[in-house]
């Protein structure tokens, strides 16, 4: 997908119109004759505004170090091997992962969705039809603030299109946000179909899962459940039977069934809520450029050496293919990888759940790999790749690591190189409704029934039962990372907890000292092994983090682009101390 140049956030949201660099930056120097007042005349014109919005998810899961990508590496769950250390991450500093882009990004996004809202009454429009366009606008604005509170914390809100030169922005509190866009959804939800006229048109069900993770966002516990238990009891069902375009293959199961890009939106599958659309057979001018989910979430297994200590394999070849050109950008650690996967009664090896199943996984063990060496002229040829045959190659953290091949396998039909090519992904799916209802249920005191929901999504996969007494938030983050992997934002995830136990004060958080006491980085410290002695360490980084890193940095040129306000920094990046007390609330009148 092309990528527009990026600009300054303040830059982004003084015009409609993409600003050239000529001696008047304010000056719109419109590309072509398809301007504002030309295009957004008419339905059809107005449905150009969706049609970007829907192609614009795919920034959260398509091309190299994609914001999907980032949720992991700022995880429980990995770290990044180029950029480790999260106390180089500056306001001014995000060398490798869009830490400080994606706040500009999704700005500008915010942009296109209040162009819609902001002129859609400038025509006359049957009145169901302009409903609907403003309530799937409302809903991918809502669906980037929702991450934009949860990567950031508290941000300015802009709820309508500027058109002119603002220099004046000001912070609003993530509290105030979460009610306008709880509002802005449960408006909109009543006027989006059950059903999608076309694939990718927003529906009444995403709404729901949307408004189900604002309510408990916002710790309306009751609600949460409500929203969830309206998708939970139809049209949607989790899938329990094998289905698809590998079905009957005997090898295979319903969790292999369920990532296969060509499952994710056919009739069979009843657990799709949303997802991205990107198929390797539409057009080209349709194709991003890949979601690159096995370039980013894979070893770079390709560089194992032989006996000679040249490479044994190379992805270039039938086994990479297969296994694709991993880069090990998000480097997964022992925790995901075994500890995740054991109970009293089962290590991981033995474990009946197969979302860890030997045929979904490829392993690496202590000494022996399960990927074969491939060069025809190697001493080792049709071997498995054995450690002490590494030679001079002595650090082995990018190359050697098990991962779950059900998810990250994308064949690339359209690139020469098997990175994770087009395909159609999962926003939002019915697994997550149970276990977004299952939390909610525990912060009401109700573990009973959070150990149901999480019984439903892991007797689908055979995994043994829980009772009551199992039903931690630990616990359910744990489930998260099980079913949901490469799925769901998972830094955002565990931000948006992190504020639900500071703000209810449970086990002595505190909203007061969020940045530099919270559960996202005691979490984090407990089952990371990267962040314990001995530390990860590449290419001159060592794994480092601290509390404050809970939340990203807002990037330096937005702050001093806003010459008349002040967009505050989060607490421990420099400039903080500048801070005022962000705008508490939000009027209907500023949409």
């Amino acid at each position: 997908m092309t990528r527009l140049v990026n600009f300054s956030f303040i830059a982004v949201l003084v015009t409609g119109f993409i600003i050239s660099c000529g001696s008047d930056f304010l000056a719109p120097d419109p590309l072509s004759d398809y301007t504002p007042q030309n295009v957004y005349i008419d339905e059809e014109g107005f449905e150009t505004i969706l049609v970007r919005l829907r192609q614009e998810l795919q920034r959260e899961n398509t091309g190299n170090r994609h914001y999907l990508s980032t949720e992991y590496v700022a995880s429980d769950l990995a770290v990044a091997v180029f950029q480790a250390d999260f106390t180089r991450n500056t306001p001014s500093n995000s060398q490798f992962f869009p830490f400080l882009d994606m706040f500009e990004e999704v700005y500008e996004l915010i942009k296109d969705a209040n162009v819609l809202i902001s002129r859609i009454d400038n025509i006359d429009m049957a009145g169901e039809v302009r409903d609907r366009m403003v309530a799937e606008a409302l809903w991918h604005r809502s669906y980037w603030y929702y991450r934009l509170v949860h990567s950031y914390g508290d941000v300015p809100w802009v709820g309508k299109e500027i058109e002119g030169a603002k220099f004046d922005f000001k912070t609003h509190s993530r509290w105030a946000i979460l009610d306008k866009i709880q509002r802005d959804l449960e408006w909109a939800e009543s006027r989006l179909p059950v059903e999608p006229e076309r694939l990718g048109d927003v529906t009444k069900g995403a709404t729901r899962h949307l408004l189900a993770k604002v309510y408990l966002a916002n710790m309306e516990y009751e609600k949460a459940v409500a929203a969830a238990t309206k998708l939970i009891e139809g049209p949607y069902a989790l899938m329990t039977e094998r289905f698809g375009i590998d079905e009957e293959d005997p090898k295979r199961n319903v969790q292999w069934d369920l990532h296969r890009w060509q499952n994710r939106n056919i009739p069979a599958n009843t657990e799709t809520i949303y997802t991205t659309v990107d198929r390797p057979d539409a057009p080209s001018d349709a194709w991003s450029i890949g979601v690159y989910m096995s370039r980013l979430f894979s070893p770079a297994w390709w560089k194992i050496l032989d006996s000679e200590g040249t490479r044994g394999c190379n992805w270039d070849t039938a086994t990479g293919d297969t296994l694709g050109q991993g880069n090990s950008d998000v480097r997964t650690n022992d925790f995901w990888h075994y500890k995740i996967w054991e109970d009293e009664e089962h290590t991981w090896q033995e474990t009946p759940d197969i979302r860890r199943a030997d045929i979904n996984w490829i392993e690496m063990g202590d000494q022996t790999a399960e990927i074969t060496v491939c060069r025809e002229d190697s001493p080792e040829y049709g071997e498995q790749f054995n450690l002490s045959l590494y030679g001079s190659l002595h650090d082995t953290t990018d190359t050697w690591y098990s991962f779950p091949h059900y998810k990250t396998f994308v064949p690339t039909p359209n690139s020469s190189s098997p990175r994770g090519g087009q395909a159609d992904w999962y926003i939002f799916r019915l697994a997550e409704t149970y276990l977004i209802r299952a939390e909610a249920n525990l912060w009401l005191g109700k573990s009973g029934a959070a150990a149901d929901d999480i019984n439903k999504v892991r007797d689908r996969s055979n995994a043994p039962l829980i009772t009551a007494a199992d039903v931690t938030i630990d616990y359910i983050f744990d489930e998260r990372a099980r079913e949901l992997y490469m799925e769901v934002p998972r830094h955002s995830e565990m931000v948006r907890t992190s504020y639900i136990m500071a703000a209810e004060n449970i086990d002595g958080y505190d909203l007061d000292t969020f940045s530099e006491d919270n559960w996202f980085y005691d979490r984090v410290m407990a089952v990371n092994h990267h962040y314990h002695e001995p530390k990860l360490q590449w290419y001159g980084n060592t794994a480092n983090i601290e509390p404050h890193n809970v939340l990203w940095p807002i990037p330096q040129n937005v702050i001093t682009a806003n010459t008349l306000g002040r967009v505050n920094q989060n607490i421990g990046y420099d400039g903080a101390e500048n801070n005022e007390p962000p705008i508490q609330t939000i009027d209907e009148q500023n949409y």
